[in-house]
């Protein structure tokens, strides 16, 4: 997930990605990212370099053996979702359809639950 992440921020923001965006972007503990890419590095899958403008912060690439990896396992994870949703057939569009539905109406109650915590309560005078 961290390196289809890194991928996508490559190619959609201006600048190299760090540790925190891409954390923030895969919705990621920093602590965990952080371990994980350190791992991926040293398998040659990314590259890790300081920021020029913060240096504290990590700047990150992947490298062309993280981008084959990254795009053998897409296709992996594509096989695996046709195979596993080739029983619904001609169904499948309305399915998925159908999920997004369910997950857009449970996001709302989820903000509105959250709004509902993060709320304080007012006292009657």
């Amino acid at each position: 997930m961290l390196l289809a992440s890194l991928w996508w921020l490559e190619h959609n923001t201006s600048q190299p990605p760090s540790q925190i965006q891409l954390a923030e972007h895969a919705d990621t503990d920093p602590m965990m990212t952080s371990q994980v890419i350190r791992k991926l590095a040293a398998r040659g899958l990314l590259d890790r370099h300081p920021d020029p403008t913060d240096s504290r912060a990590r700047q990150l690439r992947l490298t062309p053996l993280g981008a084959a990896v990254l795009t053998r396992a897409l296709a992996d994870v594509e096989t695996t979702d046709e195979n596993y949703f080739a029983a619904l057939r001609s169904r499948r569009d309305a399915f998925l359809a159908d999920l997004a539905t369910l997950n857009s109406a449970n996001s709302d109650r989820a903000a509105l639950a959250d709004d509902a915590i993060t709320t304080p309560l007012s006292r009657p005078s």
